[in-house]
């Protein structure tokens, strides 16, 4: 399985899981069989003779609907009226940017023609002027055009672009008269079952409305950007649709299209979005300021899994790890601990590390926001002052080790001269060190390799293999192992 950004002339591609979905529709239309009646004649029954047939009764008119059901907005227009009222708020987005030419192989022979690298893609207006699109439409191009529902085509140029959620903002050239900025709708408000339209221009066709539904919402994690929080639908995306809009039944846009998972290339039923919630903020940075100002906590991340909640003792409540403290970070500063677990930010629950760093980042610079966490089974509230992301860091995660059984088949050796120097451990002064896992063992299949060092056994320090004796000793059915690796520090849970 594959997931491709949905434009032409750039693709991104990794692997990923397999999804499916099914989608049953409703037969539209009702009909009823009229009977004709029978009217009097004026004429006596013939005599001596009742009559043995009664008058049929009255027999309503059929209920004739004017339209398919699904085929009828909230307020009662129809998706023909939706469609005509969006319409004018996409755009077709072409974007070229020059290439290297291959040098003539005659000193004296003509110069090889310049080659132009194409891309397609949509957009859609969100200001006087203003267009937003995703970032690998018109990434490293020197020559944008945009083409509008009434045939015009307009030249536009990069206002600001981030590539950390793909999405880029663009400013028309010259006379924008006729592009009609849409309305934005509140993403976190759709439900899943939601009727969506997407708009855009598949392979570069045209523009093109195809229907479906919200499938899911908050898939994270998908590996296409760094900060993921997508709208996933059934309505038919394909190449060149990246950047188009995704409405609900009002004509509001809840997403930027962004994103396809197929095998073939073409839409499978599997698109994502980028909900609006998320992408107007980035949008408003983007206009006045030319980048994007995140906000900055200086955590370590990690996933809470099943064997973690138990070992954490977090009874069921739903969490994000603190796997390690930037020494100098917000999150120091205010009292954050490696081996806390967040449960809200600004009482928004955090269920995952994408939920967690989406929130950090869209709270902002500078922003002081109230975190409640678990530290020890005890439920603490800090006020952390966030920072502003430096542009060289990304989000920091970890995902969840894999559920061990013990840890057998693992060598350990104290923090010697000579391992600092074989596994580059620098002036590391604690802990022990991982110099061997036995292929197929319960400690390789935990994830521990050569190089790791275990600092801390069930929240307890380790200095030295006798320590780690001990308190490996002492644990029970499971033990909780702090690791580090290059430079990082994650949680490793490992079954006895």
């Amino acid at each position: 399985m594959w997931i491709r950004r949905s434009s032409l002339g750039r693709s991104g591609w990794s692997r990923s899981v397999i999804v499916l979905g099914l989608l049953a529709l409703p037969a539209f239309g009702v009909g009823c069989a009229r009977t004709a009646k029978t009217e009097p004649t004026g004429k006596p029954e013939p005599s001596g003779e009742p009559s043995m047939v009664a008058s049929p009764p009255p027999v309503a008119p059929p209920l004739i609907l004017p339209s398919p059901a699904l085929a009828r907005a909230g307020t009662g227009a129809s998706i023909a009226d939706v469609v005509e009222k969006v319409l004018p708020s996409v755009v077709s987005v072409w974007s070229s940017r020059a290439t290297r030419s291959l040098p003539s192989p005659f000193p004296f022979g003509p110069e090889a023609p310049s080659n132009r690298r194409q891309g397609l893609g949509s957009g859609v207006v969100v200001g006087a002027g203003l267009v937003v699109t995703n970032h690998h439409v018109v990434a490293d191009a020197d020559e944008i055009r945009l083409a509008t529902s009434d045939q015009r085509e307009l030249t536009a140029k990069v206002v600001g672009r981030d590539p950390k959620s793909d999405l880029a903002v663009l400013r028309v050239e010259g006379d924008a008269a006729g592009l009609v900025p849409i309305e934005f709708g509140d993403s976190s408000r759709l439900r899943l079952g939601d009727v969506v339209l997407a708009i855009g221009n598949p392979f570069g066709v045209g523009q093109t409305v195809t229907m479906g539904i919200v499938s899911a919402k908050g898939r994270a994690n998908v590996g296409i950007v760094d900060y993921e929080d997508f709208i996933q639908t059934d309505a038919a995306i394909n190449p060149g649709n990246s950047g188009g809009a995704l409405v609900d039944m009002e004509g509001r846009l809840v997403g930027i299209n962004t994103a396809i998972l197929s095998r073939s290339g073409g839409n499978v039923g599997i698109g994502f979005a980028i909900p609006s919630a998320m992408a107007r903020p980035i949008i408003d940075s983007l206009v006045s300021q030319g980048r994007v100002v995140r906000g900055y906590l200086g955590v370590t991340i990690q996933d809470v899994d099943a064997e973690l909640s138990k070992a954490l003792g977090l009874g069921g409540k739903k969490g994000v790890l603190i796997a390690d403290v930037e020494p100098n970070g917000p999150a120091k500063r205010a009292g954050i601990e490696r081996g806390d677990v967040v449960l809200s930010i600004d009482g928004m629950p955090v269920d995952s590390t994408g939920r967690l760093r989406n929130l950090v980042a869209q709270s902002g610079a500078k922003k002081k926001v109230t975190v409640v966490l678990l530290r020890k089974s005890q439920q603490r509230t800090l006020e952390v002052p966030l920072a502003e992301l430096p542009q060289s860091l990304g989000p920091s995660a970890r995902g969840p080790s894999a559920a061990p059984e013990s840890l057998d088949g693992l060598t350990l050796e104290p923090l010697t001269a000579a391992n600092r120097k074989r596994f580059q451990l620098g002036s590391l002064s604690r802990g022990v060190v991982v110099v061997a896992a036995e292929p197929g063992s319960s400690a390789a299949r935990a994830g521990l390799r050569p190089g790791d060092v275990i600092l801390e056994v069930d929240r307890q320090a380790v200095d030295r293999l006798e320590r780690f004796r001990e308190l490996y000793a002492k644990s029970k059915e499971r033990v909780l192992l702090l690791v580090l690796r290059q430079g990082k520090t994650s949680f490793v849970v490992v079954k006895k």
